[in-house]
């Protein structure tokens, strides 16, 4: 199965609260959630994984 990560963004002034990236089989298995950039505000320092 897939990877998939759950994560939030914690800029005060952002409107979005969770989402999920589902991975492909091909991604790096390095790649995590400071790969990234919150789809809403842009931020990046943001943006932190959700540990279940």
């Amino acid at each position: 199965m897939p990877t998939t990560l759950e994560v939030v963004c914690t800029d005060d002034d952002c409107m979005l609260d969770m989402f999920e990236l589902h991975y492909t089989y091909d991604m790096p298995e390095d790649v995590g959630v400071t790969d990234f950039t919150c789809p809403y505000c842009g931020g990046v320092d943001s943006l932190e994984a959700v540990e279940l």
